[in-house]
């Protein structure tokens, strides 16, 4: 007999699914924490969720608590007045603030005098010479022909004036630059001191600098000196502790086993190894301080910079353009120059008559005692300046040309209506509805993007840096007009991106385009910022839209040259991997180029931020507004805290745009 047992139910996991697999919204929510970005917007939505409603309920929903706010006000303003009332009398104004400006003063004009000793064929001839012994031949020659253009332009004698500044401003920045790094370099911890330091000298706008020194030093070249040299010193300082720090740790530890001191292996192996990063370096600097020769013509510094600014006032786009010319062949020389030395290279022989016997060194020493004799001989030949019959006045005809460009652009055209309808749409359908959005939106709002967005890209301790920056504008009672210069930043760098990647493409792609657009971007490139701001005054006229227009021209070089580098330099095997699986063009560049490019394309947005905010800043000047029209007025006030105040919130709303768009070492581990 057959006993039947009832057997338990079992329950059956359902079908296409093993019961012993966890849930698929469990297996969601692994999948996610895996990714270091998913955990920490995770991280984020809870913070929102839990200090979101706490904030609006305690604080508000609006713009910053004025609980928060520190006025400043009295303190600087009383500091400003003290400076003015003392700085006649007081023992550091006598004894030590007055020998610097004379000795600022006193070198200046020393190498003005050794420049029209010369005159303008010996000046002309030491050029070439030393560009010639440098960089080569080819350098040699742009050197010629810039100093000859400049003459020929009649702007010799600015020329000599801007030379003489630029000459003391590079050496002292360059020795101070020098002495910051060499210590970052050598010292863990003074390199973590001095990072925060250098990070708000390069994020305050130039204006900034100006109030102070003015206040110390008062108008004149002076002050113009020292604020270039504070402008101007963070790269050399930033290049040179990089340098120093990235010495390969073989040849120090071939050095240590030889018993070298410390100072035989600074002088004998970290700094030859780190020469490229020092050159680098000088050429930066060199090119900040010359884009510092108009900003410091508000203050007194004479040269290239106060012919360009005069024209400014009067909107004289051909005075501006004569007077800007020079300015860009003096960077494009000494950009090839200090380029050009960074590659070693055989002595050159000058002529036949040099001695061509003994060592190597007294040969170079016979040539450059030659070519010294020669430049000497010219100087006594050539008359001071440059001849006023050897000159061609290009101001008429280019006012000329921009008067016919105005009346036919500015108004009129069909469609669109010309530059002025345009520059009034811009304002109106982006400008606008982006600073009340920003200005409406909820502060700890702003902070927990700013803080998503710092985290998602670098790690937790940049995020605590952009949302302290952002914080720190809140504190300084300017956290509305920030969001107004915010504002124009945004959609100026969403501009800048969009042109920057379209000529960029063709660019990587074709070499053609590329050699055609090199002298088109050194020229933009190296053209004052001031000198963009009068020709979208005549187009678009006083407001918002020029200084974001001038900001577009100005950032869009370094855009297209750090995006195309990056493109062009993708891995060739994994281009020819996509193209042997029928990858289209298109498909290439989204789904290869663009993605392991990233680097760069990041590199070129967070240059954009940083180029794009100091010409807003200056738009001030144009009907700008906000923070930039704070730090104008300070400074043609004389007003400690109102420019000061507004500099600094500059800077802070600098650093934390830096963070937020500039990917942080360990971010990809997640940290």
């Amino acid at each position: 007999m057959t006993v039947h047992t009832a057997s338990p139910q079992v329950k059956r996991a359902p079908q296409g699914r093993d019961a012993s697999a966890p849930h698929p919204a469990v297996l969601l929510l692994r999948t996610l924490w895996a990714r270091p970005a998913a955990r920490k917007l995770l991280v984020l939505a809870v913070a929102a969720a839990v200090l979101g409603p706490v904030a609006a309920a305690t604080h508000g929903s609006g713009t910053w608590p004025s609980a928060f706010t520190v006025d400043l006000t009295k303190p600087l303003t009383g500091a400003s007045d003290w400076i003015i009332d003392n700085r006649d009398s007081h023992w550091a104004f006598l004894y030590f603030f007055g020998h610097i400006s004379g000795a600022i003063i006193g070198a200046v004009h020393a190498v003005y005098t050794v420049l029209l000793a010369l005159g303008w064929a010996g000046v002309t001839a030491a050029a070439a010479l030393i560009a010639w012994r440098v960089a080569g031949v080819r350098v040699a020659v742009t050197a010629l022909a810039s100093f000859a253009a400049c003459g020929l332009l009649g702007m010799w004698v600015p020329t000599m004036r801007t030379l003489a500044l630029m000459i003391v401003a590079v050496a002292v920045s360059v020795a101070v630059g020098a002495l910051l790094g060499l210590a970052a370099g050598l010292s863990d911890r003074t390199f973590r001191a001095l990072r925060p330091v250098l990070d708000t000298m390069q994020a305050l706008p130039a204006f900034a600098y100006l109030l102070p020194v003015v206040l110390v030093f008062g108008i004149g070249v002076a002050p113009a000196v020292l604020a270039t040299v504070v402008y101007a010193a963070p790269p050399m300082a930033r290049l040179t502790a990089l340098g120093l720090r990235a010495t390969d740790k073989g040849v120090m530890e071939a050095v240590d086993s030889l018993g070298a001191t410390g100072r035989q292996r600074l002088l004998t192996a970290r700094l030859p190894l780190a020469r490229r990063e020092l050159l680098l370096g000088v050429n930066q600097t060199i090119m900040m301080a010359l884009s510092m020769a108009v900003i410091a013509s508000v203050i007194g510094a004479d040269g290239l910079g106060d012919r360009v600014y005069q024209a400014l006032s009067t909107v004289d786009v051909g005075s501006a353009l004569a007077a800007g010319i020079p300015i860009v062949l003096l960077a494009i020389v000494f950009d090839r120059i200090t380029a050009g030395s960074s590659t070693p290279r055989p002595a050159r022989k000058l002529w036949a008559t040099v001695p061509q016997g003994g060592t190597a060194r007294t040969r170079t020493a016979a040539t450059w005692a030659v070519a010294v004799l020669a430049v000497l001989g010219l100087a006594r030949l050539s008359s001071q300046s440059w001849p006023d019959t050897w000159t061609v006045a290009i101001a008429g005809p280019v006012n000329t040309a921009k008067d016919w460009i105005v009346d036919h652009l500015y108004t009129g055209l069909p469609g669109i209506g010309g530059t002025a309808d345009l520059a009034a749409h811009y304002t109106t359908w982006i400008l606008n509805p982006l600073r009340d959005g920003l200005q409406a939106l909820p502060w700890w709002g702003a902070l927990l993007i700013v803080a998503a967005l710092a985290w998602l890209i670098g790690t937790w301790r940049t995020a605590l840096t952009a949302v302290l920056s952002l914080a720190a504008i809140g504190v300084l009672g300017r956290w509305e007009l920030s969001m107004d210069t915010l504002s124009q930043v945004i959609a100026a760098v969403a501009v800048t991106l969009a042109l920057g990647f379209a000529i960029a493409v063709p660019a990587a792609r074709s070499p053609r385009v590329e050699r055609l657009l090199r002298p088109v971007l050194d020229v933009f490139q190296t053209m004052p910022q001031f000198v963009y701001l009068i020709p979208v005054v005549a187009l678009f006229g006083i407001g918002r839209a020029p200084a974001a227009a001038a900001a577009v021209v100005y950032a869009l070089p370094a855009v297209v040259r750090i995006a195309s580098e990056g493109l062009r330099r993708v891995n060739p095997g994994a281009m020819e991997s996509a193209r042997s699986l029928g990858a289209t063009s298109g498909q290439q560049l989204r789904q290869v180029q663009f993605p392991l490019a990233r680097p760069q394309l990041l590199l070129a947005v967070n240059q954009a931020v940083v180029l794009v905010l100091s010409v807003v800043i200056i738009g001030g000047l144009v009907g700008g507004g906000a923070l930039g029209y704070e730090v104008v007025f300070g400074l043609a006030q004389g007003d400690l805290a109102t420019g000061l105040t507004a500099g600094v919130a500059i800077a802070c709303l600098g650093l934390m745009l830096d963070r937020v768009t500039q990917p942080t070492k360990g971010a990809r581990d997640g940290a």
